[in-house]
C-alpha cells in the first residue's frame, strides 16, 4: 500500500525548499540530490544507507558489507528526515516502497495528505514527519 509522509506540523517552509548547500553535505542535502528529479527509482533503504555511506566516506567496493551491517541495528526512518522537518517536502513511498519528493505546495501533495493517490481512488496511509520541537 502506498504511504505519504506529510511534513511535521511545526515545519516552518510553506514550500519544498532546496536545502542549502555546505562545505560538508547536510543530510538534508544529500538526501534531496539521492531524490531529487529520480521519483520512485529508490527505496527508504536505498536513501538511509548511501547518505549513512557517502557521509561515512565507504568505499563503494566496501558497501555491500556496509549495508548489511548497518541495518543490522535499528535505524531512524524517513519521518525523521529534515526534509519534512524542515524543508516542506513530503514523501510518497508507492506500492512497491520507492519514494518521490512532493513539495508542499503542489496539488498532487494536497491530494496524498488526503489520503489517495493523485489522479486515482488508490488510498495511501498518511503520517507525518517527526516534529522538531515538543508539542505545546
Amino acid at each position: 500500500m502506498d504511504t505519504f509522509i506529510a511534513v511535521a506540523e511545526d515545519c516552518p517552509a510553506e514550500a519544498g525548499t532546496v536545502p542549502p548547500e555546505t562545505a560538508r553535505p547536510s543530510v538534508a542535502a544529500l538526501s534531496y540530490a539521492l531524490l531529487d528529479g529520480r521519483p520512485y527509482e529508490l527505496t527508504s533503504a536505498d536513501v538511509l544507507f548511501t547518505v549513512y555511506a557517502d557521509r561515512a566516506g565507504i568505499p563503494a567496493g566496501e558497501r555491500p558489507a556496509a549495508r548489511e551491517a548497518f541495518f543490522a541495528k535499528d535505524q531512524a526512518c524517513l519521518r525523521a528526515s529534515p526534509l519534512g522537518k524542515r524543508y516542506g517536502w513530503g514523501l510518497h513511498a508507492d506500492a512497491e516502497g520507492r519514494l518521490a519528493l512532493v513539495g508542499r505546495e503542489t496539488p498532487e501533495y494536497a491530494e496524498l495528505a488526503a489520503g489517495r493517490v493523485p489522479g486515482s481512488a488508490t488510498p495511501v496511509t498518511v503520517v507525518r514527519a517527526m516534529r522538531s520541537s515538543r508539542a505545546r
